[in-house]
């Protein structure tokens, strides 16, 4: 890097030690989009990829699920006579919500897991109900997660890593050919077994029987 460049870009560096060490080295001024932040603590520039990005977890989780994908061979919405497939989501941001939105418009039944019970609230609201809201914490992301076919994560913590949430015990417990997608693998993911970055070209494989997606910027 050019000393003192400015670099206003999405950085997604709390996965990147590497890259963060050199931006500081060439005394890099680094502006990250994903980090610019309104005096209400919205995320103006990240907004847009995060309702893009939830959007788009749920019709791959779809995807991944049909049989010759390598999934159980589940129709999320169901059939007459067959029950709808299950989608839990953890975090209820601005991906998780537009998650939920897709995954409802399939007829799937879904479940949000969120820390802020104030934002579960809103979810309800915004929902009338139709999705079921928790409260995130180690018991429940069990209790949900080994019972989904569907598992999105989409927790957020502004220019930090993400939390890892989702143990690989947990994912052990999950049936056969059920299907991860980890939006937040940009900072690092919340399932413990999401340890490699995918690619569109090579986007998802499978570990414990459970299929993983985790294209970084999907």
């Amino acid at each position: 890097f050019k000393e003192e460049l400015i670099l206003f870009t999405y950085l997604h560096l709390a996965n990147e030690q590497k890259l963060t060490q050199a931006l500081v080295d060439n005394k890099v001024i680094s502006i990250a989009y994903e980090t610019v932040q309104l005096p209400d603590g919205s995320l103006p520039l990240l907004t847009p990829m995060s309702e893009v990005a939830g959007r788009m977890s749920t019709q791959v989780g779809a995807e991944f699920l049909q049989r010759f994908n390598g999934g159980m061979g589940i129709l999320l919405g169901g059939i007459p006579g067959v029950p709808k497939g299950k989608v839990t989501i953890i975090g209820g941001g601005q991906a998780g919500t537009n998650a939920a939105k897709i995954a409802l418009g399939l007829g799937a039944e879904v479940t949000i897991l969120d820390v802020n019970p104030k934002r579960l609230e809103e979810l309800e609201d915004l929902f009338d109900g139709r999705v079921r809201t928790i409260m995130s914490n180690p018991l429940n992301i069990e209790m949900y997660v080994k019972e989904s076919d569907l598992v999105i994560g989409a927790v957020l913590i502004p220019g930090a890593k993400a939390p890892n949430l989702v143990t690989e015990d947990m994912i052990k417990e999950m049936k056969d050919g059920s299907v991860i997608v980890d939006i937040a693998i940009d900072q690092g993911g919340i399932f413990e077994t999401t340890d490699k970055i995918t690619t569109h070209d090579n986007p998802t494989y499978t570990k414990h029987g459970v299929v993983h997606y985790a294209v970084a910027n999907m």
